[in-house]
């Protein structure tokens, strides 16, 4: 791997050698990854593989095969829908189903253009507000379908400045 290619992974460099030769050390290492870039790009499983002498085909295995991980990069605004348990009682699955009208994209997907991504959690830990999204690190609670699309519309006016 050539010196410039090494640079351009320099803030992971310093992760991925906090693991060198340890067994098991794969899943921090794509966790370490996908910290520092937002997702796991071909370019850290081959960096990855060199490291570690996996083969890259292995490593994208293990990316497919959990949740957690994520090939593509997020969008510039993220929108978590609370799934837990107060969510769900109170309408989590009307919010969800209005976000994707909205924004034509499904759970785990980013829009073509690349300014949103939706993601469905466990929990937000704001109960007392049910229904509950995040979009980035701002919360919304006590929704409704025309409460939300106001917001999300608001967003998309952000997106187009």
């Amino acid at each position: 791997m050539s010196q410039q290619q090494s640079d351009n992974f320099k803030p992971f460099n310093v992760d991925l050698w906090k693991y060198d030769g340890q067994e098991g050390a794969l899943i921090p290492l794509l966790q370490s990854a996908q910290d520092t870039y937002g997702y796991i790009s071909e370019k850290a499983i081959d960096y990855i593989s060199h490291i570690t002498g996996i083969p890259a085909a292995d490593i994208y295995g293990v990316v497919t095969f959990y949740a957690q991980f994520r090939t593509k990069p997020l969008g510039k605004y993220v929108v978590k829908v609370c799934n837990g348990t107060a969510c769900h009682v109170n309408g989590a699955k009307p919010i969800g189903d209005t976000i994707t009208d909205e924004l034509s994209i499904d759970y785990d997907e980013t829009s073509d253009d690349g300014k949103f991504s939706l993601l469905s959690v466990a929990c937000i830990g704001c109960c007392s507000l049910a229904p509950v999204i995040l979009i980035n690190d701002e919360t919304y609670g006590r929704l409704t379908s025309p409460k939300l699309r106001k917001i999300l519309r608001q967003y998309k006016r952000k997106v187009k400045e």
